[in-house]
């Protein structure tokens, strides 16, 4: 009995890995956008809300100040370390690109 070779999938390329779709790629990256985006807002609102939480147990008024500086210097370290990694993951993607070529 004869044995033919199946078709291949189209969605694979020569190494046998899946193709990643292009729709789905740049949805993930515009979420990721969207995440930078309300980040430091909010990291900055919830440092303002607990130094205001602070200031009343503690009867002082500072501490809401330090909040706002102390949150909005998490969230551009957080954001940083974001872009960061996104940006690393689209050199791999490129680099790999180029070996194939």
């Amino acid at each position: 009995m004869a044995f033919n070779k199946p078709i291949p999938d189209s969605n694979q390329d020569s190494g046998g890995k899946r193709r990643d779709s292009g729709g789905l790629a740049t949805l993930v990256q515009a979420e990721k956008m969207m995440q930078i985006a309300l980040l430091l807002p909010s990291a900055a609102f919830v440092g303002w809300l607990m130094g205001a939480g602070l200031d009343k147990l503690f009867h002082t008024t500072w501490i809401a100040a330090a909040g706002i500086v102390f949150g909005g210097i998490a969230g551009l370290v957080y954001v940083i370390r974001l872009v960061l990694s996104s940006s690393s993951q689209i050199d791999d993607k490129s680099g790999d690109n180029k070996n194939k070529q």
